[in-house]
């Protein structure tokens, strides 16, 4: 059953969304500005269809909240290597091979599933499917990720991610030697104008930023660190990629045949630093290598 709530305004001149958001602590804005657009606020006996509605002391709001959706995604014993949790957030170390989460017609499996299983609350912003999820990183991308665990946290993590405060640094192994030792590729990103299920870069794109930094050179390949301004669809793949210098194993953005053998992309979130949402401390973390790209750093040196 949906649960109303009265409350008289005890303040004057403020928007609806940052006054409910406030009073009603569980309750994040931004899910606030869900319920008032879909009619769920009624103000002084009227439906109030503006999140940027201002109300006055004394005004009389009405606040209709719907049953908490069950979730239809199974959660399964899937392990995890989580880096880091709190109350908060946890940082998991995502396998190559995973998805983050599902999708129509892959609907076990995935990171989400095994969040579900483990953890006892998570956010709801990104809806049932998404259940916690803050950003993705590709399927074949190993790595860190930050999970949100409430929606205040999940607002807090979303908007480091708009401002481009987060940390995010990844390491991958590109085909081909390049030449200057750091580099940045900064090309709007968008859909492919002939395949849709790529991306490309294009006039009317969204801006994407990455700048690249050299660690080691072989005869065939490269190993590089990089560094994410954004955090568009396959931005790393594609800017890589527009330059020459396309990541080893890539499907999609990659070399038809390549001189070592690999299966899934060389491409490791290897850390992410980011304000906590509750001591507002500075904090950073770092993983290892997986096995997969040791082993295929052993091959590119010895060719």
């Amino acid at each position: 059953m949906d649960k109303v709530i009265a409350l008289t305004c005890e303040q004057d001149d403020m928007r609806i969304d940052q006054y409910l958001s406030a009073e009603l602590q569980d309750l994040s804005r931004n899910y606030v500005q869900k319920l008032i657009l879909n009619g769920r606020v009624k103000l002084n006996d009227e439906v109030c269809l503006s999140k940027k509605a201002f109300v006055k002391m004394d005004d009389f709001i009405e606040v209709t909240i719907p049953d908490a959706e069950v979730l239809k995604i199974v959660a399964e014993d899937i392990p995890l290597e989580i880096v880091y949790e709190d109350d908060d957030v946890m940082v998991i170390n995502k396998p190559q091979g995973m998805v983050v989460h599902p999708a129509p017609g892959n609907y076990s499996g995935t990171l989400v599933n095994a969040l579900m299983f483990m953890a006892e609350r998570l956010s709801s912003i990104n809806g049932v499917i998404r259940p916690g999820i803050v950003h993705r990183i590709d399927k074949d991308t190993s790595g860190l990720l930050m999970v949100a665990k409430n929606d205040k946290a999940h607002e807090w993590l979303a908007h480091q991610l708009k401002e481009k405060t987060t940390i995010r640094e990844y390491y991958a192994i590109v085909n081909g030697t390049l030449s200057k030792d750091h580099g940045t590729v900064d090309a709007p990103l968008g859909r492919h104008p002939q395949d849709r299920k790529k991306m490309a870069i294009v006039q009317d794109g969204r801006n994407a930023v990455t700048h690249y930094e050299v660690l080691e050179r072989f005869k065939f390949h490269t190993l590089v660190k990089l560094n994410l301004e954004t955090g568009r669809t396959h931005q790393i793949r594609v800017h890589m990629a527009s330059i020459g210098h396309p990541i080893v194993g890539d499907p999609v953005y990659g070399l038809k045949t390549e001189k070592v053998k690999h299966e899934g992309q060389a491409l490791h979130a290897k850390k992410i630093g980011f304000v906590h949402p509750t001591t507002h401390e500075n904090v950073l973390f770092d993983s290892n290598l997986p096995e997969y790209f040791e082993t295929l750093l052993k091959k590119c040196r010895g060719l």
